[in-house]
């Protein structure tokens, strides 16, 4: 008997727009032919999408983050690959070569898709802010890359800076990061 224990993340190709329907196809079929141990879950990365329609009315929809691609959590061990790949709706998997093995993916990159931040990013952020009111920069980055200008406020808990730049030989206010400028 194979270990079950030992699962990764995988990602599975299916035709684009039947994602869930593909879910739910490896959910049945899996659990249909007695080996559920070897697959902990299958999700299909969503973001909620807020409208406002014609009325003003505010609908929210769940629109598939990565179209085409369907995650699962699974020890690919036995039939189980040959059994997801015979699903209807389903490619085959990513980063798999021509008869070789389904590739699973770094923990690096399934906790970006899972939406898991590294706690080591958050803390690096909250540092000592580099900037002093009063100061020159030039801004390094976005629609007024290359201007120069002054530093009029900083919002520490935005991290953004009010930057007077003058534009036309107007003097207009922007609202900058910390890393769209750089000092004099």
């Amino acid at each position: 008997m194979a270990d079950t224990s030992v699962k990764k993340w995988y990602v599975v190709r299916a035709v684009s727009g039947q994602e869930n329907k593909v879910k739910n196809y490896i959910e049945s079929e899996i659990s249909r032919l007695g080996l559920a141990d070897y697959l902990s879950q299958v999700l299909v990365p969503t973001e909620k999408v807020v409208t406002i329609n014609k009325d003003g009315k505010k609908k929210t929809t769940e629109r598939v983050y990565f179209p085409g691609y369907v995650m699962i959590e699974a020890s690919l061990t036995g039939e189980v690959p040959h059994v997801i790949k015979s699903i209807n709706g389903v490619i085959g998997f990513l980063g798999e070569t021509r008869g070789g093995e389904p590739v699973p993916l770094r923990e690096s990159e399934v906790n970006r898709m899972l939406g898991r931040v590294d706690e080591l990013a958050v803390k690096v952020d909250k540092g000592a802010i580099p900037y002093t009111v009063g100061e020159s920069v030039k801004v390094t980055d976005g629609p007024f890359n290359g201007f120069d200008g002054t530093i009029e406020n900083i919002n520490e808990e935005k991290r953004k800076l009010e930057v007077m730049v003058k534009i036309f030989g107007r003097k207009t206010p922007l609202e900058l990061s910390f890393t769209q400028v750089e000092k004099l």
